[in-house]
């Protein structure tokens, strides 16, 4: 494996993945792009950054939208593609980082110091989950679980030829909820580390 290293990481509503990316920058030293790279696009094109986190890995409206000559009017797709030009910018210098969601399994598929990773979860304990980081009912949380792995789902197969968490497009998939938070992140590490040697 090249010395760049590349974590990708996919996940359902409430498994953790999120926790699990930044756990995995913190043991190795790596940058996280989350919805915080929209901060440095924003700052790089001179644009409001809340503006466009509005629009953040969420599906295009095939409604209210258009595509002329290659160029879409849709606010949704033009912000994905400004990720995944970043996300590919990064990845040509030569950087290592780890990034969550954004189709980085498929868009940066063609570096050798990929790692990809989907983490999913039992829905009792994503629900449990779910309802102390929100502070929601369990009806609320399991709706909003379900909203949220929907439109993840939407933005990702219309930019990907492979299905969202479709285990054929990841290096690895994982239920956190086997392990917990905490040993999921040393089995990864683990497996990390043996793929980089």
């Amino acid at each position: 494996m090249s010395e760049q290293l590349i974590i990708s990481i996919g996940r359902e509503f409430g498994s953790g993945g999120h926790v699990i990316a930044e756990k995995l920058a913190a043991r190795f030293g790596l940058a996280l792009y989350d919805h915080n790279l929209l901060d440095e696009i924003a700052q790089e094109k001179e644009l409001d950054a809340e503006t466009l986190k509005k629009y953040d890995e969420v599906p295009r409206n095939m409604v209210f939208s258009r595509t002329v000559k290659g160029f879409s009017s849709s606010s949704e797709e033009n912000i994905a593609h400004m990720q995944f030009d970043f996300l590919k910018r990064k990845a040509a210098a030569g950087e290592s980082f780890v990034v969550v969601g954004r189709c980085a399994e498929t868009m940066l598929k063609d570096y050798n110091g990929l790692i990809s990773i989907f983490v999913l979860g039992d829905i009792p304990v994503k629900t449990a989950r779910v309802m102390e980081v929100y502070g929601l009912r369990e009806k609320e949380a399991r709706f909003k679980m379900e909203r949220h792995d929907r439109h993840r789902k939407m933005y990702h197969n219309y930019y990907c030829k492979g299905k969202w968490g479709d285990s054929r497009n990841y290096d690895l998939s994982i239920n956190s909820s086997r392990l917990g938070i905490e040993r999921t992140v040393d089995f990864l590490e683990s497996y990390i580390k043996e793929r980089q040697k």
